[in-house]
């Protein structure tokens, strides 16, 4: 999680509620201002201004007693007062636990930011890091050897081939690589890593490799010990050769193009290929590809062609009886993106009605919105927002008949993406000789919506001035789903009596109440899902900052594929204040990484927020964050934590294989804050005040720090390298 670094002003207020979140206590440590006797070596850690590293630290030490030295002062390179902390782990099993260290220096503490403590080492490794919020890169390893001599002797390695051989030495069909590694009197072997071919990149080596594709095959291998020496590289050899057959016929090849094409066929930007083979006989050993004249190159992924113009892609399959298919191609042009449209629509509004002589409308105001793309794009769609509700699809004049001071924001957005600023009209109703009506629901959107499915119907007034979708009660909790569709009967009966709807919006509005589901066992609990996989789920939420979420095919979303930095994916259409919250996440991250992303809650409207700028910052200040990052090291706020308030740790949230759904569920009544993985609970938070990690801000609610009691629901996106994939979002108000 990336925090903003506050100037000297702001720490010395933040210090007190940091050390209480954190439970940072200078206990076990012994400060001393006054000179020690030290032990027979000492160790020295320094910090500066830099929050990603320590100054200096040790990198090797012997067992036995030692002088732990942490300074964090002017003298070191700390000229803002930052405080820093130096922090040995314990709960990690990968590494030493009995040396129990956590010492919080600041450059205008008791004594000058240097402390110092006693411990004892013993072999092996020490993991050692930062643990005040936002300077998770802190971090690093100190290896402990046997005292008598540094461990400088790296680990013996060997590898054996294995397999069924012909007579020239050749495995056949395939070869079987076991590396094998000791470090006899040495700190032990850490890990065994293998490349494959001279430029292959290096693996971590769990399980004999399997080799079985025909051809000549080097096996590059090394071995790391606890002391960070490394082994020479050493290369296994071999040749594997197809068992004998009587495969005469070469695999089956096929090419496909793909990518965003213009009406004339050309490709925009780029065109991607794709190459597939089949073999029935021996199967496939190879496959290969060739750019317009350019060399053969083995395939092994889709084909990106990038460069504008007219080009051919030629490709071939091999077999692993030698049959080589024959060469086939896929012709394709890629020309430039036209130039872009960077001007967003003009929007105007018009308000009718009867106005009374101080300008107020009588019983109703009738506002129209218009916008024009003259040279752009063209209009894609206008929305607006009443009286700092969500914005809303705009496809008739709003029909304002509640009375008292209404306004009325609305913006544009053309079919590139640009959206215009929003603007803002407001105006007042005063009653007529009706009275107001006593609907019960508000829901003014264009068309009647039942749960999540749009019945195409127009959301129009009936005779009691109450719309369709506000007397369909779709909020309402059901307890099956026979009595909601008998309940819905009886409104479109008498609609459909009075006039209000013809046959085909009567049978239009019972269909789409049947496909609601609203009652059925899926939602007794009275839960309503804001994101089911469908494309038209996923329009109604908005992005804002940076990142982005994108939808997959199985109706999942994922974080940080299309571009980097740190955003939110946000559902504007409603508030909640009391709620239980389901969903299920996974950890997509690439290759070792492990995800960083979190749920937030309860924030106010992010758009045109008078405090900041940046609309995802709304929401990490005035709402509150509960906290997905399955990562043993890095940042203290693991997966539960509500972040900057209330921190969970690894023991209290644990972490899943990667790649593996968790169910969450968090449930908000008042300001107490229940967190469920998997069905148990691992943190309780109460947000009593007095704890933020951000200074109370002129509109918080009450004086003592409490957050809004009611606000909007998001995702976050951390980063590309921090993937999250989420899925099934319900929600339940309370």
């Amino acid at each position: 999680m990336r925090r903003r670094i506050r100037q000297r002003s702001i720490l010395t207020v933040l210090l007190a509620a940091v050390l209480l979140t954190l439970g940072l206590r200078p206990a076990p440590t012994v400060a001393r201002s006054e000179p020690v006797a030290a032990a027979a070596q000492v160790l020295t850690w320094t910090a500066g201004d830099d929050i990603t590293r320590y100054g200096t630290a040790p990198t090797t030490a012997v067992a036995g007693p030692a002088t732990i030295v942490f300074e964090n002062s002017a003298a070191t390179g700390n000229t803002m007062g930052m405080p820093h902390t130096l922090t040995f782990a314990t709960t990690d099993p990968e590494f030493n636990d009995d040396v129990t260290l956590n010492i919080l220096a600041n450059p205008n503490d008791d004594t000058g930011g240097r402390h110092t403590a006693e411990v004892t080492l013993t072999p092996g490794r020490y993991f050692y890091h930062c643990t005040i919020p936002g300077h998770g890169q802190m971090q690093g390893i100190l290896v402990v050897t046997e005292a008598g001599g540094e461990d400088t002797t790296p680990p013996q390695t060997s590898a054996q081939v294995t397999g069924v051989r012909d007579a020239q030495g050749a495995y056949v069909g395939s070869a079987s690589v076991a590396i094998g590694a000791t470090d006899e009197g040495g700190s032990g072997v850490d890990r065994v890593q293998y490349a494959v071919g001279a430029a292959g990149d290096w693996i971590p080596y769990t399980a004999p490799v399997v080799v079985d594709e025909v051809g000549s095959h080097a096996i590059r291998y090394r071995a790391f010990d606890k002391a960070g020496n490394v082994s020479a590289e050493k290369t296994a050899e071999f040749t594997v050769v197809a068992p004998p057959s009587g495969d005469t016929t070469p695999p089956d090849t096929s090419g496909t193009v793909s990518g965003e094409r213009n009406p004339d066929g050309t490709y925009i930007d780029m065109a991607t290929v794709t190459v597939s083979a089949s073999d029935t006989g021996t199967g496939v050993n190879t496959v290969e590809y060739a750019v317009d004249s350019g060399p053969w190159q083995p395939y092994t992924a889709p084909v990106m062609v990038h460069q504008t113009g007219s080009h051919t892609v030629r490709y071939r399959a091999t077999d692993k009886a030698g049959n080589v298919s024959p060469e086939k191609s896929v012709a394709f042009t890629v020309v430039a993106a036209p130039a872009q449209d960077t001007t967003p629509p003009v929007t105007g509004v018009t308000i009718d009605g009867t106005r009374n002589a101080a300008g107020a409308y009588v019983g109703r105001a009738l506002v129209t919105v218009s916008a024009t793309d003259a040279h752009g794009s063209g209009v894609d769609r206008i929305e607006y927002s009443l009286d700092g509700g969500p914005y809303l699809a705009y496809g008739a004049a709003v029909v304002v008949d509640r009375a008292g001071a209404h306004t009325l924001a609305y913006r544009a957005s053309d079919k590139a993406g640009n959206t215009a600023a929003a603007r803002t009209v407001s105006f007042t109703v005063v009653p007529s000789q009706v009275p107001a009506p006593g609907c019960p629901e508000f829901d003014e959107r264009t068309t009647v919506i039942v749960g999540t499915v749009d019945s195409g119907v127009l959301n129009r007034l009936t005779g009691n001035r109450c719309r369709i979708n506000e007397l369909i009660e779709d909020e309402r909790e059901w307890t099956s789903h026979a009595l909601f569709l008998k309940h819905v009967k009886t409104v479109m009966d008498r609609l459909f009596a009075e006039g209000v709807v013809d046959r085909r919006e009567y049978d239009a509005v019972e269909e789409a109440a049947r496909r609601s589901g609203i009652g059925e066992p899926g939602q007794t609990e009275g839960y309503r899902t804001i994101l089911d996989g469908s494309a038209e789920s996923f329009a109604k939420w908005q992005q804002v900052g940076g990142g982005s979420f994108a939808r997959n095919a199985d109706g999942t979303i994922t974080s940080g594929t299309a571009r980097d930095g740190l955003g939110m994916l946000w559902f504007p259409e409603r508030k909640y204040g009391d709620f239980s919250l389901k969903l299920q996440w996974r950890d997509d991250a690439p290759g070792t990484g492990n995800a960083n992303s979190g749920v937030f809650v309860r924030f106010p409207w992010v758009l045109d927020h008078p405090e900041e700028s940046r609309p995802e910052w709304v929401a990490i200040k005035y709402g509150h964050e509960v906290q997905v990052l399955d990562r043993p090291d890095g940042d203290m706020y693991k997966t539960g934590s509500v972040y900057g308030f209330d921190r969970v740790g690894l023991a209290g949230a644990g972490v899943t294989q990667k790649g593996t759904w968790n169910d969450y569920e968090i449930r908000v009544v008042d300001q107490h804050y229940s967190v469920y993985r998997n069905g148990v609970l691992i943190n309780e938070f109460d947000n009593t005040g007095g704890q933020e990690f951000y200074p109370a801000r002129a509109d918080d609610p009450g004086t003592d720090g409490r957050r809004f009691a009611s606000g909007y629901i998001g995702l976050q996106v951390h980063s590309t390298t921090d993937v999250v994939s989420y899925r099934d979002i319900r929600i339940k108000e309370l």
